[in-house]
């Protein structure tokens, strides 16, 4: 049987401020992403399972995401743990969901932390394809798996 992706799309807004950045993303500012989520795999075989045809249902790909993604980083402040606790506790003081990341919270950085959430979160027998994360509707970055084996 042949191996099919399947890919979903999911929104959520985010702000994140740069730190030690040279440039105008140093300030706090936000973005309106747009995820991409790619699994691969075999379409389930069997006329006796409800989920026959299917790779994964959308339903089942929609609560992995909306879960572990979606209801973490919508409407949150994500700030780099490299940036001073006072400056971290300025941001926790005025903004009500404050990520702190082990990374500077770059839209490439962003992305591959999304992979990793998810492919710790996908079902036994199907794999994360690729993830592709939109910044602005010109920019985004994307992780494929086949890059990072």
């Amino acid at each position: 049987m042949a191996v099919i992706r399947v890919t979903k799309e999911f929104r959520f807004e985010m702000a994140h401020a740069l730190w030690n950045y040279d440039g105008p993303c140093r300030n706090v500012h936000g973005h309106s992403y747009i995820l991409y989520v790619t699994l691969a795999g075999q379409p389930l075989n069997n006329p006796d399972e409800p989920r026959n045809g299917m790779v994964i249902d959308f339903g089942d790909l929609k609560k992995i995401v909306k879960e572990n993604i979606v209801d973490r980083f919508d409407h949150s402040l994500m700030v780099s743990g490299f940036a001073p606790a006072e400056t971290v506790e300025a941001y926790r003081k005025h903004f009500g969901n404050v990520i702190v990341s082990p990374y500077q919270p770059t839209c490439e950085n962003l992305v591959a932390d999304i992979a990793a959430i998810i492919s710790s979160g996908i079902p036994c027998g199907i794999s994360l394809h690729s993830v592709k994360l939109y910044e602005t509707a010109t920019s985004f970055a994307e992780w494929h798996a086949s890059d990072n084996r």
